[in-house]
């Protein structure tokens, strides 16, 4: 990160004793805006663009995950990182957190120490994730990331989950049948679906961490942080159904392909290899075509 520009943190919570706390732990180092309702946080990420939001749950107008799907549906304010910090610590909301585009996820009662550092993590990833974007990734086609682009980022990520010991999940992803879509409709129709199919990629990967990328033709990628097997299959499942409902007008009808995925989750160590973990995700795809694709299949 930039050592010389201080950060704006958005603080969202309806009770004020935390926002006394977090605001002294924080104010130092981070300008601060707080609000104490959803409507309110809506509003001020809008206006104020915030670097990061702390958001509570449970508030007394809209929830916590009512804002997380605003803020990620809005243009302007999808990237920004969000940290759910809440007493609600069962695994289903964690998990239920984590798919709706949350960053990270902190129960109270929290430590200062836990919440600067996470902070920082994710302000460094985020600055780490703009400057790959200025460099000029981008696949011209579909406006993802293209495949230097993956590869810069899963070396990044893979090394950050083997120093934090944290889950690390890939889909690749092959549409089924499309070079006979492109011979029955034409190479201006497949580039229209490979379009609309990244639209779908970006709308499941949605954390700012989250790395959806165009690795070449008809294959995609998408590389999940902090993500263990279970939310990666779910996510894939989402895509695969999402891919297999796109209807796109063809000289008065309409026509659609489907898509197969592989998937792999590891948390590295020392005897790992990207190489391997790659492979793993290649040859689950493989199986998923050969039981009869539009379908996933996993690496475990």
């Amino acid at each position: 990160m930039e050592k010389d520009t201080k950060h704006t943190l958005l603080i969202v919570d309806d009770e004020a004793s935390v926002l006394s706390v977090l605001n002294r732990i924080l104010s130092g180092e981070y300008g601060i805006l707080t609000a104490k309702t959803g409507n309110e946080a809506l509003r001020l990420a809008q206006e104020q663009h915030p670097n990061l939001i702390l958001l509570d749950i449970l508030l007394p107008d809209l929830d916590g995950y009512n804002v997380i799907v605003q803020l990620k549906s809005n243009e302007e304010t999808n990237a920004i990182p969000v940290i759910f910090i809440t007493g609600l610590s069962s695994e289903e909301d964690e998990e239920k957190s984590f798919l709706l585009g949350a960053a990270d996820y902190i129960i109270k009662p929290f430590k200062p120490a836990a919440i600067r550092a996470r902070i920082r993590k994710h302000l460094d990833i985020l600055h780490q994730i703009k400057a790959l974007e200025g460099i000029g990734l981008t696949d011209s086609l579909t406006g993802l990331p293209n495949r230097r682009s993956f590869e810069d980022r899963l070396e990044m990520e893979w090394r950050r989950a083997a120093r934090e010991q944290k889950p690390l999940s890939f889909l690749m992803v092959d549409f089924d049948g499309f070079k006979a879509y492109n011979d029955s409709y034409g190479h201006l129709q497949g580039d229209a679906l490979l379009r609309a199919a990244a639209g779908v990629f970006i709308a499941w990967a949605k954390r700012p961490a989250d790395h959806p990328a165009r690795l070449g033709g008809e294959e995609f990628g998408v590389l999940l942080p902090d993500t263990d097997l279970k939310p990666a299959l779910i996510i894939a499942e989402g895509i695969r159904a999402a891919v297999e409902e796109l209807r796109l007008p063809i000289k008065e009808k309409t026509g659609s392909v489907t898509v197969s995925i592989g998937v792999n989750s590891i948390i590295p160590q020392r005897d790992s290899s990207v190489t391997d973990f790659i492979s793993g995700a290649d040859e689950a795809l493989y199986a998923a075509k050969k039981a009869g694709k539009n379908r996933i299949c996993s690496g475990q």
